[in-house]
């Protein structure tokens, strides 16, 4: 019997100097196969210090190309998931730009913290390379920051992203392409500054082989072979350079002391030709600093990357209709972390996904509000940490600030306002970190931090009680039958009771808790 033919992923990464698009499906085997490719110069950020705002003739550069991109892709019938790195994630203005995509394109943009960029990266590296049993190294210099990962057994271990990257540093130090003694130590001494702790501890944790990705990469892996009189490949993906002839092409970019005369080398297209210098020192730092005695290059980097992240998160739905492998790691180590009472949190997540899904027919949320409810489910009383009044204003902030690999930064903002919202008061427009939320995200969060406030009161006790509840829908009341054999939850009831106004709010319907039922 045939294999069913697999969804068709426009995997889009909006880079700070270049956006690229792959056209891709995975097989049931995990093979890729490439419909399509597309990439653009944009220069979407072009500061030399943090990119503090993205301008007007930028995002319109931006917007121009993803209508392009976002037409190639339904041209494929694919869906559309798109990426932004540090131009936009570092911009003031980026929901702005965010916004403007939306409308113009219909492609809803997710900006990406370094930590989950590099781990994309490196799920990409790890399908193009056979490195899923070693212990590797991967660097990805980008235009506006430099990933580095170490990773083993598919699993990124430590990800770190630096403010390294060859636009942002090109501006700085080289502006007008010009390249001089003093500006090349400037920039190397900013580069070793800013990376040496970083290396200490990748030394520490150790590493067997070393990854390059990124178009600075390849440039000078083919420089390396137009150097060596070797003829350039069309793809260069496994191809294994000596750090020595890597620095012998790096000397050679460093003597050139112009962009006109770095366009004239054999090997680099033009285009690239006035970032070159800063990306080759970029390079330089890591093979010198971390001991590199060689690096093999990837093909596949972020986009591909993205491309086996979402095939993966829409089989695990599929599958387990519930959170994603890596995501569930990345909630369960924050419980592990902060030492959530286990028990009572799983047992709140298994009541609110519950009123999910009876609750679908007023919502009709999908499977991924479904994972963000499981997921603030689980962190809702991480805050008591730090105290146990107002916890729920302190497990917003620990999950706003804590590294969460397979969540954006703004599914985690939603996870955090949806636990916030766990009791207390309801959203308002006093509060700032609702108020940063669009107008669907706010309707999200109220929603789901609905069900959840629900779910928490029935479990007052923390003794789960109420095993379960069976759900009833009226034109104007919800009806909660709760499921309790053992003992009559009347605490339980009081507790949700005082937490149901905000779901009659959102269904506008009357909120009854009926049983306890056999």
């Amino acid at each position: 019997m045939p294999e069913p033919s697999p969804e068709i992923i426009a995997a889009i990464d909006v880079g700070t100097n270049s956006f690229h698009m792959v056209i891709a499906s995975v097989s049931a085997r995990g093979a890729l196969r490439i419909h399509a490719r597309a990439k653009e110069t944009v220069r979407l950020g072009s500061s030399a210090g943090d990119i503090k705002r993205l301008s007007a003739e930028a995002m319109q550069r931006g917007v121009r190309t993803l209508k392009r991109f976002a037409a190639d892709a339904r041209q494929h019938k694919a869906m559309i998931r798109a990426v932004a790195t540090s131009a936009v994630r570092e911009a003031e203005n980026r929901e702005e730009f965010v916004d403007r995509v939306r409308e113009a394109c219909g492609i809803e943009i997710e900006v990406v913290s370094g930590i989950e960029e590099g781990r994309l990266i490196y799920v990409g590296a790890v399908h193009a390379l056979p490195i899923v049993a070693k212990r590797a190294f991967v660097i990805d210099i980008g235009g506006g920051s430099t990933e580095t990962v170490i990773g083993f057994q598919g699993e990124a271990t430590y990800v770190h992203s630096a403010k390294l990257g060859h636009l942002r540093l090109s501006k700085r130090f080289f502006p007008d392409g010009k390249a001089t003694p003093e500006r090349i130590e400037a920039c190397r001494q900013t580069i070793r500054g800013d990376w040496a702790p970083i290396f200490q501890t990748m030394l520490a944790y150790g590493f067997e082989t070393s990854v390059g990705c990124s178009g600075t990469i390849m440039s000078i892996a083919a420089m390396t072979l137009a150097r060596k009189g070797r003829r350039i490949p069309e793809s260069l993906n496994g191809l294994r350079i000596p750090a020595k002839d890597l620095l012998g092409t790096i000397d050679l970019i460093l003597q050139a002391e112009t962009t006109a005369k770095r366009e004239k080398l054999e090997g680099l297209e033009p285009k690239r030709a006035d970032v070159i210098l800063a990306g080759a020192l970029i390079l330089e730092q890591a093979i010198l600093g971390l001991g590199l005695p060689d690096l093999t290059i990837s093909g596949y980097a972020l986009r591909e990357g993205i491309v086996f992240d979402t095939a993966n998160k829409k089989r695990d739905i599929l599958e387990f209709h519930h959170l994603s492998r890596l995501r569930y790691q990345s909630v369960d180590h924050l419980c592990e972390l902060y030492k959530v009472h286990r028990p009572h949190a799983e047992h709140v997540r298994n009541l609110a996904v519950r009123l999910f899904d009876d609750l679908h027919a007023l919502h009709h949320f999908g499977d991924i509000e479904r994972e963000l409810l499981e997921a603030a489910a689980l962190l809702h009383d991480v805050g008591y940490h730090i105290a146990a009044d107002q916890h729920h204003k302190h497990s917003d902030y620990i999950i706003r600030h804590s590294s969460m690999p397979g969540f954006t930064n703004d599914e985690a903002a939603l996870i955090a306002t949806i636990a916030r919202y766990h009791r207390k008061s309801h959203p308002k427009r006093k509060h700032e970190n609702f108020m940063l939320l669009d107008a669907d995200e706010q309707h999200v969060a109220t929603t789901l931090a609905a069900m959840l406030r629900v779910a928490e009161g029935l479990d007052r006790r923390q003794q789960q009680i109420v095993q379960a509840l069976k759900v009833a829908i009226t034109d104007d009341v919800i009806d909660l039958a709760l499921i309790a054999p053992s003992q009559i939850p009347d605490i339980e009831v009081w507790g949700a009771e005082r937490r149901k106004g905000l779901m009659e709010e959102v269904f506008q319907r009357r909120v009854r808790l009926l049983g306890p039922v056999d």
